[in-house]
């Protein structure tokens, strides 16, 4: 009786999941470009779509699937090596190599979606940096969220908890860093100054002078990150985020250091030292970087320069500049995974 039915039914069935499949490749496509490299296996798991699905109702169907794949994979692993040896060699390297492709479809399916993620970061500061229907623009605050959680250092957050690859990607390698905490909270800096930078990050210097618990001393770079409210206006000398970005410099770099777990950190007056000041280029901002004799990019959307007293480059850059330098470096990502570059 079932046989009958099915054969009866075989063509509307046919056709429905043709149209399923067609309604889980065009989301992949368009919104979760994550799930491509895993999507022959999930339909293996008999994962099935009704076509008029909603969007939020179908990521989390294929999120669950992709879970449901991974314990698969990690149990096979667990099976595989714990056979080595007890096996014959034909069928162990066969097992072998499925659960190798597994994984390596799942570990694509991962880095798609932490390239994804770049997207939308970017996509959130595109809208961020605009005005609103009232013609205001986002508090400093919000960006400065976006891109380092406030209040918070490198004990507090996780790894993927910054967005910091937007400035430059080497910030991730970082050895301390805190967001809007004064310096006299920060083990790094020995000061008892109240200021606050919005983001401060060093790095050890790979030398084999003086070493504890796997860091290397002595600090082989300082950075600081002054984040303005776009289009805000009053860059003036007591309020010039140069000035207060090698302000914090040359504090750090004053006496009493002690890296995050409280080693001494011998005197770093030779540091080098990297201020990034964001911030749209308004007509007293323009002045404060011709006043620190600072040379306009090429673009004309942003100001570099090295000042040497301080032994630190600076570089000021607006915020349509931040966004283009990150989607251009992240372009070839994007355009491997079909997403929009602009």
């Amino acid at each position: 009786m079932l046989q009958e039915v099915e054969g009866i039914l075989s063509g509307q069935l046919a056709t429905a999941r043709d149209e399923g499949r067609a309604r889980v490749n065009e989301f992949v496509s368009r919104r979760a470009p994550r799930y491509r490299p895993v999507l022959s296996r999930l339909e293996s798991l008999g994962v099935t779509v009704d076509p008029s699905i909603k969007d939020q109702d179908l990521e989390l169907l294929l999120h669950r699937s992709l879970q449901k794949l991974e314990a698969e994979a990690v149990a096979e692993g667990q099976a595989v090596f714990a056979e080595a040896g007890s096996t014959p060699l034909e069928d162990y390297q066969e097992r072998l190599s499925r659960y190798l492709d597994a994984v390596n479809d799942i570990n694509q399916s991962d880095l798609a979606a932490y390239v994804s993620r770049r997207r939308v970061i970017l996509d959130i500061l595109f809208k961020l940096i605009r005005a609103n229907e009232q013609g205001r623009y986002s508090r400093e605050d919000a960006i400065h969220s976006l891109i380092m959680p406030m209040r918070a250092d490198s004990n507090e957050i996780g790894s993927d908890a910054s967005n910091l690859w937007i400035i430059d990607e080497r910030l991730a390698f970082h050895d301390y860093l805190a967001s809007d905490r004064t310096l006299r909270s920060m083990p790094i800096t020995g000061s008892d100054s109240t200021r606050e930078p919005d983001i401060l990050s060093t790095r050890l210097v790979d030398a084999p002078v003086l070493t504890a618990e796997g860091e290397t001393l002595p600090l082989s770079s300082i950075v600081v990150v002054e984040i303005k409210r776009p289009m805000r206006n009053d860059a003036s000398e007591d309020k010039d985020p140069i000035l207060q970005s090698l302000d914090y410099v040359k504090r750090v770099r004053s006496g009493g250091v002690l890296t995050a777990s409280g080693r001494p950190i011998p005197a770093s007056q030779d540091s080098p030292a990297f201020c990034y000041v964001l911030a749209d280029l308004t007509p007293m901002l323009v002045s404060r970087c011709e006043y620190a004799n600072l040379r306009r990019t090429h673009d004309g959307l942003g100001y570099f320069g090295f000042n040497e007293p301080a032994k630190a480059y600076i570089e000021v850059m607006s915020f349509d500049r931040l966004i283009n330098s990150a989607t251009e470096r992240n372009r070839a990502f994007f355009d491997k995974l079909g997403l929009p570059s602009s």
